[in-house]
């Protein structure tokens, strides 16, 4: 049964004929062409798929559309401009990228953690991390990326 849902994705709005059960994560790569958001353990456990619901960190793989109709969805494509160039410069600065594969999902936790109006502490950041997985084990590093962006200006790259 398919079913018209309506939601706002990367601050444009957008209307879906679909399943309401289909994970978000399917229709984000299949219907909308928004590869960002990597399929992992579809589980809701490795993290690859997390997005923004509503401004907090989300695994797409467990959101059924019917859970995000009304609502506001930014995946790795659609996070804005300073926040994405503080996030890829402390990434680059500390090497926190190997394979690649987790580190969407991985950045859109680390921006809800910069977006927070108070400073996260490194036990924090790893924390809010510990519910990615990464075989790459580039964690201590990703930590220190978010330091570098959090000591970064707002309006600038770190």
């Amino acid at each position: 049964m398919t079913t018209e849902i309506r939601f706002e994705l990367n601050r444009r709005p957008v209307q879906l004929q679909a399943d309401p059960q289909m994970p978000l994560l399917w229709a984000l790569r299949d219907r909308l062409q928004l590869k960002g958001t990597k399929p992992g353990c579809l589980q809701g456990v490795c993290g690859a798929c997390t997005v923004h619901l509503d401004g907090a960190p989300a695994r797409a793989c467990q959101l059924p559309l019917a859970a995000v109709a009304g609502r506001a969805v930014i995946t790795i494509e659609g996070l804005a401009e300073p926040l994405r160039a503080r996030l890829e410069a402390g990434w680059t600065k500390h090497q926190a990228l190997q394979c690649g594969y987790c580190q969407p999902g991985q950045a859109m936790t680390c921006a809800a953690l910069l977006s927070a109006p108070a400073a996260p502490s490194a036990e924090a950041i790893e924390a809010a991390l510990a519910g990615h997985l990464c075989r790459c084990g580039t964690g201590p590093r990703v930590v220190k990326a978010v330091q570098s962006a959090l000591a970064a200006p707002r309006g600038s790259a770190a």
